[in-house]
């Protein structure tokens, strides 16, 4: 799945990139695995996320996160454009990115906001923006390639 670049508007912003993801209920997918659950049951949602590196996490409206049927896991502080707020952390969603896959945790926003594919997925699915191209791209000191640092 390839990334969708909205062009800038002139004198406003520098464009942005918003991407396809799939985020699939773990463990749904962990009882089709084991033949418990239809495959076609499996809870997952695709949408368009904008690449955000100001964010640190997934960032999904709530009603998504409920969809999912993904599980509470704790509160958390959250820095936003208007202040402090406290939001709700989920845990067990599979996050898929142009072929690539990692499991982790959703931060849960209030309706009607952009889901933000922050940081955190962002390299652990070893991906960089491209701000020249405004895409994502696998990260060319990898040679584009999904590599693991471990030093």
């Amino acid at each position: 799945m390839a990334a969708t670049i909205i062009e800038p508007k002139p004198g406003v912003d520098m464009g942005r990139v918003v991407v396809s993801i799939t985020v699939e209920n773990v463990d749904d997918r962990e009882r089709a695995d084991r033949g418990e659950l239809p495959p076609e049951q499996v809870r997952k949602i695709t949408t368009d996320a904008l690449v955000d590196s100001g964010a640190t996490m997934l960032c999904m409206p709530e009603s998504m996160i409920k969809n999912l049927g993904l599980v509470f896991h704790r509160r958390r502080d959250s820095r936003t454009v208007t202040g402090t707020v406290t939001l709700n952390v989920y845990r067990g969603a599979q996050i898929e990115v142009q072929g690539r896959a990692v499991t982790d945790e959703v931060l849960g926003l209030p309706e009607g906001a952009q889901v933000l594919l922050g940081q955190i997925p962002l390299q652990r699915l070893d991906f960089w923006i491209d701000i020249v191209n405004h895409r994502l791209v696998g990260n060319p000191e990898h040679g584009g390639q999904w590599m693991a640092e471990v030093y």
